[in-house]
């Protein structure tokens, strides 16, 4: 196995708490502007605090009633979401020519490790391939935006695992007028979001075939 093998078998997982979004957002920018090919790849687990995300094919209509949650126009692909306390963020900064998978591989790896995390806690859930994310009873749960720049990932998953879905009635998210969200807790899972994450990542690393996983808490993204 060369060494370029060996390094897309490596990831650092990294627990960050609740995080600013534009300061993370930030943290990932300067971390894949600044990697190169002998870069680890990184997952961030993490929370936001309230915060609607507008993505970069995302239209003003679609925010609604945004009150006093404000809006931040963001550079990953989709529409309109909503981030808070109580929802697990998956931030993946990934090497996509040494993983050699491109961003449609990569989506359904992501969706199928949430499908499979939901299916340990005996719940049925699909991917839609026009609309991307996770559903359960045609209810979402999990959504998926990602930017990808000079080959490497940024952003990730926005799962719900227990938090205040009204913000969620203020948009149409991810642009659909009347799509109802669900969560983790209500349907039977883990309520706690470190825990709900550290089980995801059990699928993450097998689906997208990390075999050395370093873990790392860290609380201030501008450390890594």
């Amino acid at each position: 196995m060369s060494p370029t093998d060996q390094q897309a078998n490596h990831l650092n997982l990294r627990w960050l708490g609740q995080q600013d979004y534009q300061a993370c957002w930030q943290a990932m920018r300067q971390f894949t502007d600044a990697r190169t090919a002998a870069t680890d790849d990184e997952i961030w687990l993490l929370e936001h605090p309230p915060v609607f995300t507008q993505g970069q094919s995302g239209k003003p209509e679609h925010i609604l009633n945004p009150g006093h949650i404000p809006i931040v126009q963001t550079d990953r692909g989709g529409q309109v979401t909503y981030h808070g306390p109580g929802q697990l963020m998956v931030y993946l900064l990934a090497d996509l020519k040494r993983k050699s998978v491109n961003v449609r591989e990569l989506v359904t790896l992501l969706e199928q490790s949430v499908i499979d995390l939901l299916a340990s806690h005996g719940i049925h859930a699909q991917a839609k391939r026009d609309a991307p994310g996770v559903y359960v009873s045609g209810k979402k749960i999990c959504s998926i935006g990602l930017r990808i720049r000079r080959g490497f990932s940024y952003h990730g998953i926005a799962f719900n695992i227990s938090m205040n879905l009204e913000p969620f009635s203020r948009i149409n998210p991810c642009g659909f007028s009347g799509l109802q969200m669900t969560q983790l807790a209500e349907l039977g899972g883990p309520a706690d979001v470190k825990t709900a994450g550290m089980q995801l990542m059990q699928y993450l690393t097998k689906n997208l075939g990390y075999t050395t996983c370093h873990s790392h808490d860290a609380e201030n993204p501008h450390s890594l």
